[in-house]
């Protein structure tokens, strides 16, 4: 990986026009890409489209960085690729059916066909889903597609055949979009810190330990990991703003 002073001196070149330095910062980049589309990966586009989608917007961010402000390019790119991705699939608005999904719907449709015939009821997602080994996300999805081309702001059948929810609101993760993001800018920004600085974030809100705890191990003061901590903080917070 480039350093912060190689990725600033390759900035410039390429905003100066330097396609060398150009191809360079994306071919450096490619693991934030990845690390950022991995969010959106079984909705509605293709692996492949997702990545040109990221790398598009890495683009962006290249074009557009300002190199006088005080901060670390992957932290200013991560926004700029995911807006690309989220303004393709607001604007596309259309799911669009990969031949793994067919082929996962013929599954699910076999597997329905058969519980229906041996007990007069369909199966419940859930039951599905603990049969064929394929998580609940990934079987609604399946069977959503098959209306091909479907939108993800189209209702689907709920209970007693009335309408009820998007099929985007039954395509989700644990995640929301925004805490993926602030976890990928958190973790860039973490990377700045010292050793020092990082022991105290790690202490303090991944261990839990009290200030009183942290100062012992550090052998320093309460009252100095107190003030640093505070400094830590309003450093993260300005930094994320």
């Amino acid at each position: 990986m480039l350093s912060r002073e190689e990725t600033d001196k390759h900035l410039a070149l390429a905003k100066a026009g330097n396609e060398v330095s150009k191809t360079l910062l994306i071919e450096e980049n490619m693991p934030l890409i990845k690390s950022v589309i991995r969010r959106y990966v079984g909705k509605n586009c293709e692996y492949d489209d997702l990545f040109q989608l990221g790398s598009m917007g890495l683009l962006k961010a290249i074009n557009n960085f300002d190199l006088s402000l005080n901060l670390r390019f992957s932290t200013y790119a991560v926004p700029m690729i995911a807006g690309e991705v989220k303004r393709f699939l607001r604007d596309d608005g259309s799911i669009k059916v990969s031949r793994s999904v067919k082929a996962q719907y013929i599954e699910i449709k076999k597997f329905i066909e058969s519980f229906k015939s041996k007990n007069e009821h369909s199966p419940t997602i859930e039951e599905i889903s603990k049969e064929l080994n394929i998580p609940q996300e990934e079987i609604i999805f399946a069977i959503e597609s098959n209306k091909m081309p479907v939108s993800i702001y189209e209702k689907t059948e709920g209970k007693n055949g009335e309408k009820s929810l998007f099929v985007m609101d039954k395509i989700k993760s644990g995640e929301t979009e925004e805490k993926a993001l602030i976890r990928i800018a958190l973790k860039n920004i973490l990377s700045e810190l010292n050793e020092r600085e990082k022991k105290i974030i790690l202490l303090r809100f991944f261990r839990d330990k009290t200030q009183s705890e942290v100062a012992e191990i550090l052998q320093v003061s309460q009252v100095q990991v107190s003030r640093l901590e505070n400094k830590l903080l309003a450093k993260l917070k300005e930094k994320l703003e």
